[in-house]
């Protein structure tokens, strides 16, 4: 299957700004079911400088700089891409004490994994939900986490917020409502506060209907021993596979917008965004 994905972004200003450095996040990653044919981003004022560079965890992201004064930018990213099968499951946990939670990851690991296991303080009542699941699982590590990923699909409303950061994770656990973020990242804290090294994911999901209406979405990542980084999205109550497309990743979800930075001024900022993804022969 062949995707195009056209994202554009539009911040329009009350009046002129300085726009300071940004960090644009839109071209997608490398995977082994993924290959990016091509890549296009062009935005509506010339930059000072543009470049491509990959960040601290990984992550494509164009830093650019500019001069002058604007009243709008415009952001287009359009990529080609080439999605082949993908089985999310072929993998042999290793060690085989990491078959089931809690466990404890090899020490070589925990360097590198440290900043994904830092945990917000959450409520007993979230707590007790996860290790509910945990023990109704026999606390076998894939049987539970592909469970909790359902559970909170069937147990929370998903509702459309394109704006704002993430709820506080007991919050979305007390509305049992919240956004693709919200729900991503509650699963993420409450993971962490199980002992799991988690991370927030920002990218493209593809649906095969007659009228999709996309927008960025959000899942989660865990870190297991053998099967490296594997994607849970609680929004749709699945594991990831082919049609979840990453942009970047991130121990916090501040690291993964997709625009990031500031201005020069006291204007007032009004975001439109436009977001598609086409199946092509």
């Amino acid at each position: 299957m062949r995707l195009r994905i056209f994202h554009e972004t539009e911040y329009i200003f009350s009046k002129e700004v300085f726009l300071e450095p940004h960090y644009l996040r839109f071209k997608p990653k490398s995977m082994p079911f993924l290959h990016l044919e091509s890549y296009l981003l062009d935005l509506s004022i010339e930059p000072a400088g543009i470049a491509e560079q990959l960040d601290a965890e990984g992550n494509i992201v164009h830093f650019c700089w500019f001069t002058g004064m604007y009243a709008n930018i415009k952001i287009k990213s359009e990529a080609l891409l080439k999605i082949t099968p993908f089985e999310p499951f072929n993998f042999l946990i290793y060690p085989s004490s990491c078959y089931q939670i809690p466990f404890e990851y090899p020490k070589f690991w925990l360097p590198m994994l440290s900043h994904y296991m830092v945990s917000t303080e959450i409520s007993n009542l979230l707590l007790a939900y996860g290790q509910g699941i945990l023990k109704n699982m026999e606390s076998n590590t894939v049987a539970f986490l592909s469970q909790l990923t359902i559970q909170i699909h069937q147990d929370f409303s998903l509702i459309n917020r394109e704006t704002g950061i993430p709820f506080h994770p007991d919050d979305t656990f007390k509305g049992k409502t919240g956004s693709c973020r919200d729900l991503s990242w509650m699963q993420i804290q409450l993971l962490r506060n199980l002992g799991l090294a988690a991370r927030f994911v920002s990218g493209y999901y593809y649906v095969d209907v007659e009228e999709p209406e996309y927008e960025l979405h959000a899942w989660v990542e865990v870190f297991v021993p053998g099967a490296g980084w594997i994607g849970f999205d609680p929004s749709n109550g699945i594991v990831t596979a082919n049609m979840h497309i990453p942009v970047c990743s991130s121990y916090h979800y501040e690291n993964t917008m997709p625009v990031s930075g500031s201005v020069r001024g006291s204007a007032q900022a009004h975001l439109k965004t436009n977001l598609k993804i086409e199946v092509l022969p």
